[in-house]
């Protein structure tokens, strides 16, 4: 993507089912937790560099002994500076008792993160501070083992104020108004609650505290908890927590908005945002990695016992599509395949775009991460002169010479690898027109691969969100190469509305599509839509989420798609350059066939799969309409 998105963020929880001592004799470390957490985190970098922290639960400790361990970053590479604080710990304790590593006992009780049971957390901050207190994992802590709570998730909800007002109803008073911390208070609520009942139904039976402790610990209903606490949530997640007697879970939202995969044998039991980080980190093949499903929570238990239980009835599925488009790790089986049809698809669009001219045409791709979809677009591209190769080949009739069909056949498109981004170039100059400069630079370009004036240049993205990067600089930079055109191609359709549940697109002024349809109202003289569709979303403003329309999607109905893609073509392109710019865009319906399992399409569509999204879209468009530049979450 060449506009720079910030998004989701990644979890990663593993649970050892056996004893420590075990994983010592078998693999040659008392660590073999921590180091495959570490590396489930180092595969899912790329869902939150902003921060880290890592929790882990020991089990079995004695009244007074520390059974919790937590750290936390926000250092500009948190993963390596989490584990480097934690390894620094074991390797004092190897240069002072070198037989002390090899001692589980004794780690247990005089180290921290050699429990059995790990959580760590990716960061990437679509909301509020990049501090050090709004890093995940976050700890509610009480005397009571089984009332402690660790959470951390990969999620957003839109009706944070309704849930902060619940929790004032029943009698809490949170440090903050955020929705880590009231997630976090209100599993905790319910958490105390189960407690409680549980205690009163045992103490009148004769049993010891100590006793009912124990029993709580044993038969505290998860499922109950979860079920309570999520069930007036609005928003896409997959949270997870751990209780500080051992008991853990993953719950994930009943439109399967937010990823989670997890993987049980009889020694781990794991769970991760991405399948591909489990498979590398145990050596495993895609089928035995398992999908939690929509609405369910995989509960495991203390005892090793794992279900995966239903807490709120599944919706229609809405699994987020830019998680197969862009945020992902293109080295899933399914995710690698559906970015190639991606560029596939798009295919017959770039032809009508050069007038079939394949032999004055160079295809590229711009940034690295739309490799995988150029790949696609290469293997449509053959597809289509191979269909033309037979046409010709038949037209020669039956006694073609030599010559004539090896000119037919050696035919191919011209790849080129058109821009190199120079990774180390830095913008530190502070005035605008110094760093405009500096930022048209970050990409050099391959001097000699087009035809001056002749050949046409298409280069593939990701998606285009905002178009400031395109503008500022990848087409002024494309440009030098003076091209007979330039086609910048997107393999995700326009994005058109806000996301709001994890994703950092907030504002309806950051979208080109909204910006190339105000424009298009003004030159048709269709203003007063705008004074419309503003007066409807007023009028609901205060209205109950479930009752509220998304009446954005009516700015863009007078409009085809294509006449949007001009318009947008027209506004990205920079007065500096004179070489013919057109940019094309994914249908929404070759998405779908390209990623059929991922149908949440929000963005492009403004069908929210949750009441929240179009109270969310709804907000976004009142601030723009009234010049707030305010998120609308």
């Amino acid at each position: 993507m060449s506009d720079a998105i910030k998004h989701e963020c990644g979890i990663a929880l593993l649970r050892l089912k056996q004893p420590l001592q075990y994983y010592l004799d078998k693999y040659g470390t008392a660590f073999y937790g921590l180091n495959k957490l570490h590396l489930l985190m180092e595969k899912q970098h790329n869902r939150g560099q902003d921060g880290a922290g890592v929790a882990n639960i020991k089990f079995d400790m004695s009244p007074g002994e520390r059974y919790i361990s937590r750290y936390r970053s926000i250092d500009s590479k948190p993963i390596q500076d989490i584990f480097d604080y934690i390894n620094a710990k074991f390797e004092k304790i190897g240069k002072e008792n070198p037989e002390h590593l090899t001692d589980v006992d004794y780690l247990k009780k005089n180290s921290g993160f050699t429990g059995e049971l790990f959580l760590g957390h990716l960061r990437y901050g679509t909301f509020g501070r990049n501090a050090i207190e709004s890093c995940h994992p976050f700890l509610r802590q009480n005397n009571w083992i089984t009332r402690n709570l660790v959470v951390a998730g990969n999620f957003n909800l839109t009706n944070v104020d309704e849930l902060f007002e619940d929790l004032l109803h029943v009698g809490q008073h949170p440090k903050e108004k955020s929705d880590t911390v009231t997630v976090l208070e209100k599993i905790g609520h319910f958490l105390d609650t189960e407690n409680d009942e549980m205690y009163k139904k045992l103490k009148p039976q004769g049993y010891s505290n100590s006793e009912i402790y124990s029993k709580i610990a044993e038969k505290i209903d998860l499922q109950k908890v979860l079920k309570k606490a999520s069930e007036d949530w609005d928003g896409g997640y997959t949270m997870a927590g751990l209780l500080g007697h051992g008991d853990a879970f993953v719950l994930r939202d009943p439109a399967g908005i937010r990823p989670a995969y997890w993987y049980e044998d009889d020694e781990i039991c794991v769970v991760a945002s991405e399948r591909p980080v489990i498979q590398t980190a145990f050596d495993l093949q895609a089928e035995q990695i398992k999908e939690i499903k929509p609405g369910h929570a995989l509960i495991i238990k203390k005892n090793g016992k794992i279900t995966e239980a239903l807490i709120n009835e599944p919706q229609d599925e809405a699994k987020c599509s830019f998680e197969r488009i862009y945020f992902s790790r293109g080295s899933d089986v399914d995710i690698y395949k559906e970015r190639k049809q991606l560029g596939r698809n798009i295919v017959p669009q770039i032809i009508d775009s050069i007038d079939n001219d394949m032999d004055n045409s160079v295809f590229s791709f711009i940034p690295n991460t739309a490799e995988v979809s150029f790949y696609g677009m290469v293997k449509g591209l053959e597809d289509h002169l191979n269909e033309e190769k037979i046409k010709r080949i038949t037209a020669l009739g039956s006694n073609p010479t030599e010559n004539d069909i090896r000119e037919i056949l050696i035919k191919r498109a011209r790849i080129e690898k058109i821009a190199i981004k120079d990774a180390k170039l830095r913008t530190f100059i502070t005035q605008d027109d110094s760093r405009d400069d500096l930022v048209a630079h970050v990409y050099d370009i391959t001097y000699g691969s087009v035809k001056r004036g002749t050949d046409n240049l298409v280069i593939i993205d990701d998606s285009i969100v905002r178009g400031t990067t395109l503008k500022q600089s990848i087409l002024r930079i494309l440009d030098r190469l003076d091209p007979k055109k330039i086609i910048v191609v997107s393999s995700a359709p326009q994005i058109r509305y806000p996301d709001c549940y994890g994703i950092d697109m907030a504002k309806m002024g950051d979208f080109i599509a909204f910006e190339a349809t105000i424009a298009l109202l003004h030159d048709r003289n269709m203003i007063y839509l705008i004074d419309t569709v503003y007066k409807k979303c007023k009028e609901q403003e205060n209205l109950p989420k479930e009752h509220i329309k998304n009446y954005v999607q009516e700015l863009y109905a007078p409009f085809t798609d294509d006449e949007v893609s001009r318009k947008i073509s027209e506004l990205l392109t920079p007065p500096t350059v004179s070489t013919p710019i057109e940019i094309i865009y994914q249908t929404v319906e070759n998405l779908h066939k390209a990623c059929p399992y991922n149908t949440g399409d929000w963005y492009f569509t403004g069908n929210y799969p949750t009441p929240g999204g179009n109270k969310v879209v709804n907000k976004a468009f009142i601030y723009w309409k009234e010049g707030r530049n305010e998120r609308a979450y």
